[in-house]
């Protein structure tokens, strides 16, 4: 059980704690709520690049790094769809550092043309080298296109098109930050050899000036159901073929959220699950495969991804990965298979959170979804999934109208 404290400042911010002092260190996790679906259709690929940009100086601190190094902490941050995440770790003797560095780069970003031009190219470079001059690098772009017409799911979170980050004028991105990255719109989690008075009175010291923003309520548009299969088929200059199919779920809080998490450990967790025990090394119509769930906060997607084995085509593979899922709607799920799978997340979970900075990361996200609290209910959520769930939850989702096919062929000479 986490023993989890909180407290609000009065510009909004929310903040969570958990005393850990088995280690000499403290963390701080500091997430915004905001990700790749809060931006313009036009204007895509913002919250990334802010991602980069937070390490570009700040109002008060020309650089970053230094004093992060300087006491001896380490820092890094990630974006996704639906949130952007930075996280420091430092000695606990030199926690004030981290409160200082991130309450200023909340204040404000030291918004200049020269820093926005080198964290621009850097963005760039990412997109062409992860989605352009990478092996199936598109895939993300063209499976979500397909999934997805109304929600801003429908692009990831590099954005649609580098254009976009090309052409983003200095206004838009001041702007941008500070509509999202505001007190009122962020949760610092705090773990690790500090008190929660001591973490309270630098919560209050270092961010408690910053003025509230009072940042919008999001209104997304919600997806409207799938009625129809969709099917798209690239060539590309790709090694081998390969199959990508993604059915629509349900969001990250709705209660059949776990029986979908566990019917992807179940297909493709292991070299024991379905998939790779039958598809791969029994009947050898796949090399590799792959099944699991975008965990996205609004309805997401359960993925299934693979590569044929030489001389299977896209056609016969796709065909025994339907075989397969057809067994999960007719079937109950062996306990014993389900039971493998419980403990399986249970002992993640645990090992997961001996860590102060998973923690950290972890508490700022229940509470974003709901409350820090729910991080000590996740187990035994995952131990009341039973077998009709799973049967159900496949038969309402593994149909060919809530399914987008994309096949990838190469179009290289085959040896």
């Amino acid at each position: 059980m986490i023993r989890i404290n909180r407290h609000t400042l009065t510009n909004g911010l929310r903040v969570v704690h958990y005393e850990d002092n088995t280690t000499q260190m403290v963390a701080l996790n500091l997430l915004y709520d905001v990700g790749a679906r809060d931006e313009d259709p036009g204007h895509t690929g913002f919250a990334h690049l802010f991602e980069h940009l937070m390490f570009g100086g700040s109002i008060h601190v020309p650089d970053y790094d230094t004093p992060v190094q300087n006491a001896g902490g380490e820092n890094n941050a990630w974006t996704n769809n639906d949130m952007t995440n930075y996280y420091i770790t430092l000695p606990r003797q030199n926690v004030e550092t981290g409160f200082w560095l991130e309450s200023d780069r909340m204040l404000s970003l030291d918004f200049n043309p020269h820093s926005l031009e080198i964290q621009r190219q850097v963005v760039i470079e990412e997109f062409k080298q992860r989605n352009l001059n990478q092996p199936y690098g598109d895939a993300s772009h063209l499976i979500r296109a397909m999934a997805y017409k109304v929600h801003p799911y429908q692009w990831p979170t590099i954005g649609k098109e580098i254009g976009h980050i090309a052409n983003a004028t200095l206004e838009e991105v001041k702007a941008f930050f500070f509509r999202y990255y505001a007190p009122d719109n962020a949760i610092l989690a705090v773990t690790g050899h500090i008190s929660f008075e001591d973490t309270v009175a630098l919560a209050e010291k270092w961010f408690g000036p910053i003025p509230r923003r009072n940042t919008l309520r999001r209104n997304l548009p919600a997806e409207p159901r799938q009625t129809a299969e969709r099917r798209l088929s690239v060539e590309r200059n790709v090694p081998v073929d390969a199959l990508f199919m993604a059915f629509h779920i349900c969001d990250r809080c709705h209660p059949d959220y776990y029986a979908f998490d566990m019917l992807s450990d179940l297909l493709s967790s292991g070299r024991s699950c379905r998939l790779v025990q039958r598809l791969v090394q029994k009947k050898q119509i796949f090399n590799s495969i792959d099944a699991y769930i975008s965990g996205s906060i609004d309805e997401g997607l359960f993925h299934i991804t693979g590569k044929p084995a030489l001389g299977v085509t896209l056609e016969e593979a796709e065909t025994a990965v339907w075989q397969e899922l057809q067994k999960l709607t007719e079937e109950d799920v062996d306990e014993n298979e389900l039971e493998k799978v419980k403990n399986r997340y249970e002992s993640e979970q645990i090992f997961n959170n001996l860590n102060y900075l998973n923690v950290a990361t972890n508490l700022a996200y229940f509470e974003l979804i709901g409350k820090a609290e729910d991080i000590n209910d996740e187990v035994r959520k995952y131990r009341e999934v039973t077998a009709r769930q799973i049967k159900q939850a496949a038969q309402k989702t593994f149909v060919r109208e809530n399914c987008s096919t994309l096949y990838y062929k190469s179009n290289l000479p085959q040896q």
